[in-house]
């Protein structure tokens, strides 16, 4: 028998998850010169790309360039896509088992991690997830009863994802409509009475995890001032050796003494930046939010020299009638896969998913045979889109070092063509590149009408109705 991955007998790989980190693992594979192999996407939504669509600001279109990079690989011979099959549902773990040799996991991370504070549940109060699923055209989000008829909100988080959900909350429409930000959003953003978005950060502004380029963004949006108290932004003695050895710190804290040091706010909207700040509870009337009560934070240095956020007693209430959290995502389990609770990550090692018996020292170390994890599922939410591309390859070269001991499927399933059957045997009305191509299409020439990128169709209904009209 010949082994798996050559011309006589191609390696058939399943890719659970159609964002950023599964492209460059196909990507990777692809680009063995001494590898035969067929690729098979499986996503749940009709449209791929993952957060690079879902997720990517609608105002940062040069992020979204590498879905240039990401198209040239669907358009691969060697590579198809079952878009609208959820994994779990339509297809199970032991199909996957049986028709492919080698299965990677790119599920991302769908949830949030939550503040565990009274009133956090409260109408008005969200995860940064549904916020910017609901502004980029997220099928699951497209309902969210978000109430923008409030004059403050308040954004607790200090990264990435936190400005820039406070930088659409307050950029001007007329800007917006520039994008391919949702026209549902669009038309409520239009309507919104904010005036002020507060964004809380737990540690000091030497310890804030943005980019100084998203900070330096906020000084840019026409009609907003940005307010930040200078003594909210003293350092300590070690934050300031901080900046001595992270010239990011550094060039967020000379961004922020800038906005510091300005005295004339005249706009007609402002983000006020706050520090050493955590909420303890979220205020209500009548199930209504009035406001947050925060405690004041000093930062203390833990046994390991580490700098951390200690509560001093000083409450304080915020008056505001939204509150979203960008706290971070985290993972969460899928069928038929170890899962580790702990760091919210699918069980790995080097990529190859193992079981969770492996905690144990003493055990030997039990791989999951051929099933494989990447992106924010493998080491957690962490790093930039690029991020996921050296991390995808590490994880390809796990699989190619495995592939002389691969046993491989049946024969009876080997044919690509099976699990097309199994898939129409269920009536499972998949989505394949030539239909996204459709879509994709359908949503441009949209876009162009209107002098902007594109404009999304927001419902899978709606895309069906799309790709098969």
């Amino acid at each position: 028998m010949s082994q798996v991955g050559t011309a006589a007998q191609p390696l058939r790989v399943a890719i659970i998850g159609a964002g950023p980190a599964g492209f460059y693992a196909a990507e990777s594979l692809l680009k063995r010169a001494d590898l035969t192999v067929a690729i098979d996407f499986i996503n749940r939504f009709p449209t791929p790309f993952g957060l690079v669509r879902d997720g990517v600001a609608p105002d940062h279109q040069s992020i979204k360039a590498v879905i240039r990079v990401f198209d040239k690989i669907l358009s691969d011979p060697r590579v198809r896509f079952f878009g609208n099959v959820t994994y779990g549902v339509d297809l199970h773990h032991h199909d996957l088992v049986a028709y492919y040799d080698q299965i990677i996991y790119a599920v991302g991370a769908q949830a949030d991690r939550r503040m565990h504070i009274p009133g956090e549940d409260l109408p008005n109060s969200y995860p940064a997830t549904a916020f910017v699923g609901w502004y980029n055209g997220h099928p699951d989000y497209r309902e969210l009863p978000l109430d923008l008829d409030v004059e403050r909100a308040v954004v607790i988080g200090n990264g990435n994802v936190a400005m820039d959900v406070t930088r659409i909350l307050v950029t001007p429409p007329d800007e917006l409509a520039k994008t391919d930000i949702a026209d549902h959003a669009l038309e409520r953003l239009r309507a919104s009475k904010l005036r002020e978005v507060v964004l809380l950060g737990r540690r000091g502004a030497a310890q804030a995890a943005f980019t100084t380029p998203e900070i330096k963004e906020f000084g840019k949006i026409p009609g907003v001032d940005v307010l930040v108290d200078a003594q909210n932004i003293e350092l300590d003695p070690q934050s300031a050796a901080l900046l001595e050895e992270d010239r990011t710190a550094a060039a967020n804290m000379e961004v922020l003494r800038g906005y510091a040091a300005q005295t004339q706010h005249t706009q007609a909207r402002r983000i006020t930046m706050r520090f050493l700040t955590s909420p303890v509870e979220i205020l209500s009337e009548h199930g209504h939010i009035t406001g947050i009560r925060i405690e004041r934070n000093a930062l203390v240095t833990d046994a390991n020299g580490s700098q951390r956020a200690q509560g001093t007693g000083e409450f304080e209430v915020i008056p505001c009638g939204m509150v979203l959290r960008s706290i971070g995502y985290r993972s969460t389990p899928i069928e038929g896969v170890p899962f580790n609770e702990e760091t919210a990550t699918i069980s790995n090692i080097a990529g190859r998913v193992i079981h969770p018996d492996t905690a144990d020292d003493n055990a030997p170390t039990m791989v999951h045979p051929a099933e494989y994890v990447v992106g924010w599922a493998k080491r957690g939410p962490s790093g930039l889109i690029g991020n996921n591309k050296p991390d995808s390859v590490a994880t390809v070269e796990s699989m190619l070092a495995d592939l002389p001991n691969l046993a491989g499927i049946d024969d009876a399933h080997r044919d690509p063509a099976a699990i097309v059957s199994l898939m129409q045997s269920r009536h499972i009305d998949f989505v394949t590149v030539q239909d996204w191509k459709k879509l994709d299409a359908y949503e441009l020439d949209r876009g162009k009408a209107q002098g902007r990128p594109r404009v999304k169709v927001t419902t899978v209904a709606e895309m069906l109705e799309v790709i098969r009209g």
